[in-house]
This record gives C-alpha cells, sequence and structure tokens, in this order.
C-alpha cells in the first residue's frame, strides 16, 4: 500500500515537474529569472550535491546501471563545478558557497542512512529531481544572464543536463522513501 501510494505520489510529481518544464513555471523558471549571483550559488551547490551523492552511489549502489550513472555524474559535474569555478574567479562580486544548503545536506544524509535496493531507488528518485531543476535552473539563466560568461556556461551546460535527466529517467523505479 505503501509502495503503490508512493509511486502515485511520484508520478504526480514527474507529471507537475514535466508540466512546469513546459509552461516555464517554477520558482527558478525562465518566466522568474534569478540573480547571476544565485545562479551562481544554486549551481555550486547542485554540484556539490550531485558529486558527493554520486560518490556515494559509487560505493552503496547494487544495480550496475545506477553505479554507471553515478561515475558519469561525478565526472561531468566535477567539469562543470571546474568551470563555473573559473568564470567566478574572474567575475567580481560573485562567490562560490563553501558548503551545501541544509535541504542538500539532509538529500545526503538520507542517501547515507539507506541501503542495497532501497539506496538505488531513492538515490534515482533524487537524481530525478536534482536534473528536472536544474535544466529549469540553467535553462532561464542561459536566457536571462547578465554576465556573458555566466550565460555562455549555462548554454553549454544545458545540453549535457538534459541529457543527464533523460538517463535520470531511465534509472530503476521503485517505492523508495524520498
Amino acid at each position: 500500500m505503501r509502495a503503490a501510494i508512493f509511486g502515485t505520489a511520484l508520478s504526480a510529481g514527474v507529471m507537475a515537474a514535466q508540466a512546469l518544464a513546459q509552461t516555464g513555471g517554477s520558482t527558478t523558471s525562465p518566466a522568474a529569472p534569478v540573480t547571476d549571483a544565485s545562479f551562481v550559488r544554486q549551481a555550486a551547490i547542485g554540484d556539490m550535491y550531485e558529486i558527493q551523492a554520486s560518490q556515494l552511489a559509487q560505493t552503496k549502489a547494487t544495480n550496475a546501471d545506477v553505479k554507471t550513472f553515478a561515475s558519469k555524474m561525478v565526472t561531468d559535474h566535477t567539469k562543470t563545478s571546474d568551470q563555473l569555478k573559473s568564470i567566478v574567479k574572474s567575475t567580481s562580486g560573485l562567490t562560490i558557497p563553501s558548503s551545501m544548503d541544509a535541504r542538500h545536506k539532509m538529500l545526503l544524509s538520507r542517501l547515507r542512512s539507506a541501503s542495497g535496493a532501497n539506496f538505488d531507488l531513492l538515490y534515482a528518485h533524487q537524481q530525478l529531481q536534482a536534473h528536472q531543476q536544474a535544466v529549469l535552473l540553467f535553462t532561464g539563466e542561459s536566457q536571462n544572464a547578465k554576465d556573458a560568461d555566466l550565460k555562455k556556461f549555462a548554454s553549454d551546460a544545458l545540453p549535457t543536463l538534459q541529457q543527464h535527466l533523460s538517463m535520470a529517467q531511465q534509472l530503476p523505479k521503485g517505492g523508495a522513501k524520498p
């Protein structure tokens, strides 16, 4: 029963996110652009979370597809993190946060306490949500950035994030509690 309820809620959440993506609605949507400083903060925290969660998945995941996906996330998000740091170094007034926010720390904590197939399912669920949010964030920045380097960075990273989202949609699904 609990798994059925979660599955229904997850499906509804995915459909809502897809609808938001199509309509441009969200707190980080192109319709409501974030500042360059907010984008840098959110993108940097997203990369930190992706790298740490995926490093955890490389050791804890039981499903080979999850491990393969996690390896790609570590590689790709390390690359974008390094690129963002390089841009920020040459842009006055912008800084990279030194740690994740409370929400992302909580997501990692949940992953650390999960194991076996439940870990795989929880990781897959978190990755789906994270990449839906990232695609919206980077779409907005690619269209609305004030800084030309950040605009190019967001535009260049967007196809990879869209690929990540597509890959996350193919990961094992199930009844892990988010």
